[in-house]
């Protein structure tokens, strides 16, 4: 499958994606307030780059279990300087990650290439915003808010793919009602956005079915609570263990047909990718 957005090209059929997350915030359930600042987040997605990501997603809202929205002017507040100093020093391209039509435009003017929206569409000015501007479009499912989506999540027969699969057709039909190209599109299911552990397996082994919507696929895993409970975690998190299962997932799904992977570490990731890649083609990419 193709992926392109103003003007850029990538070939997932061949070579899977690494999107490196800069969270700029204080409360991410992993890395809250290691990158607050413009220049700790810029040197932490440069960092990133070095270490293999293909992409950088920033964002300013903690999407966390129990987690409380920020207004529109703290999230502007917090990703624009880093978006516009990123793209001063790297032509590499850049996704904001927010569910605000107005923030998402903003880091478009500053540089951005790419809209990853948690609540797919929640905000009825983004399908306009994503068309217009011919930015790339990652449209997520979460049940529920984060403030309460793990609280007994559950789905009718408990057919948590066929359920996401509905609601991501819908998104992805609806994004190009609004004149979204269906080559910029991105689906992601939300590991552990209102998802039990057998949710997520299930949608894991489901991704063969998610891909029949018609559009590359995301995963994004990386350091969450299930992962620690593969690993044997007992008590506090242990992300050196979930990094582990981590990487074994990211290769069961690029094998299973996942396109773009969005992470903490890229380096282990991308080993995991371009292992799986090359016993599939028969030889390494780069």
């Amino acid at each position: 499958m193709m992926w392109r957005f103003r003007g850029r090209e990538f070939d997932l059929t061949s070579r899977g994606l690494i999107l490196g997350i800069v969270n700029v915030t204080l409360d991410s359930f992993s890395d809250g307030g290691v990158a607050y600042g413009t220049k700790e987040a810029v040197l932490q997605g440069l960092h990133m780059l070095a270490e293999g990501a293909d992409i950088l997603d920033v964002g300013g809202e903690s999407t966390r279990p129990g987690s409380l929205p920020v207004s529109t002017e703290e999230e502007l507040r917090r990703v624009i300087p880093v978006i516009r100093e990123l793209r001063g020093s790297t032509d590499a391209p850049l996704s904001v990650d927010t569910s605000k039509a107005d923030v998402a435009e903003a880091a478009l003017a500053a540089g951005a290439d790419i809209i990853n929206d948690v609540t797919a569409l929640s905000d009825p000015a983004m399908g306009a915003l994503a068309a217009s501007s011919g930015a790339g479009l990652i449209l997520m499912h979460m049940q529920g808010i984060p403030l309460t989506m793990q609280e007994n999540p559950s789905y009718e027969g408990d057919d948590v793919v066929g359920a996401v699969s509905k609601f991501l057709s819908e998104r992805r039909a609806a994004a190009v009602a609004c004149g979204v190209h269906p080559d910029a599109l991105i689906l992601d299911p939300g590991l552990g956005f209102g998802k039990t552990l057998s949710h997520n397996l299930a949608l894991l082994r489901g991704i063969p079915a998610l891909l029949k919507l018609g559009s590359s696929i995301l995963i994004g895993h990386s350091r969450k609570s299930f992962l620690g409970t593969i690993a044997g975690e007992t008590s506090s998190p242990d992300f050196a263990a979930r990094l582990q299962s981590g990487t074994a997932v990211t290769a069961l799904a690029r094998q299973l047909g996942a396109m773009l992977f969005r992470v903490h570490d890229p380096a282990p990731h991308r080993i995991a990718l371009r292992t799986v890649e090359a016993v599939n083609q028969g030889e390494a990419l780069p």
